[in-house]
């Protein structure tokens, strides 16, 4: 009695013959899948710098990571950004900003604002879900935030989109298992 897959049968090939399926292409099929996925990398890169520049934001979409802006804003919130210098700052915005020490930008609001006669803004922020001020956040020995200090200021946003970015960083595995299905997923739709 023979069982399938025994010595001597033959298993068609499948989807996750990568390489097999690139060694059958031609330099031709070939160069133009190449092109084509550079094309998706460069339009992806000029879509973002262009979001840059007409927003005025050197970041002008952010994930919110921490329940500090409840109930304004969630975790895992999408927040759409501007930074136009010509706009003052004002008590009540809600500031995206980076202190010096600190790779992630902080989402909070402006609860005061000084303004010197010479036009310089320094200004206070604090989460709305948090008991004091961010004083304790700001390097040590800064009491107060500038505009230099700002990334933008929140415009718009779309609840929980953001989730799917926490979820990948704190769950590192997740990211690799979604990329496997995803490349799955391409693998098959190429065989139909």
């Amino acid at each position: 009695m023979v069982r399938a897959g025994a010595v001597g049968t033959h298993l068609p090939a499948s989807g996750w013959d990568i390489f097999g399926d690139l060694r059958k292409m031609n330099k031709r099929q070939l160069y133009y899948q190449v092109l084509n996925f550079a094309m998706i990398v460069s339009s992806a890169l000029m879509i973002w710098k262009g979001l840059i520049v007409l927003t005025g934001s050197e970041s002008p979409i952010v994930v919110v990571l921490s329940g500090s802006m409840e109930p304004a804003f969630h975790r895992g919130d999408l927040l759409f950004l501007t930074n136009f210098r010509e706009d003052p700052i004002r008590a009540g915005e809600i500031v995206v900003f980076k202190v010096e020490g600190r790779d992630i930008p902080i989402v909070h609001r402006v609860i005061k604002v000084h303004e010197k006669g010479n036009g310089d803004i320094k200004f206070l922020t604090k989460g709305d879900n948090n008991e004091v001020d961010d004083r304790g956040l700001y390097k040590e020995g800064q009491n107060w935030l500038e505009k230099k200090d700002v990334v933008g200021r929140a415009r718009g946003f779309l609840p929980y989109v953001g989730m799917v970015t926490i979820i990948m960083n704190d769950y590192p595995k997740f990211k690799y298992a979604l990329l496997a299905v995803m490349g799955a997923y391409v693998l098959l739709k190429r065989e139909s």
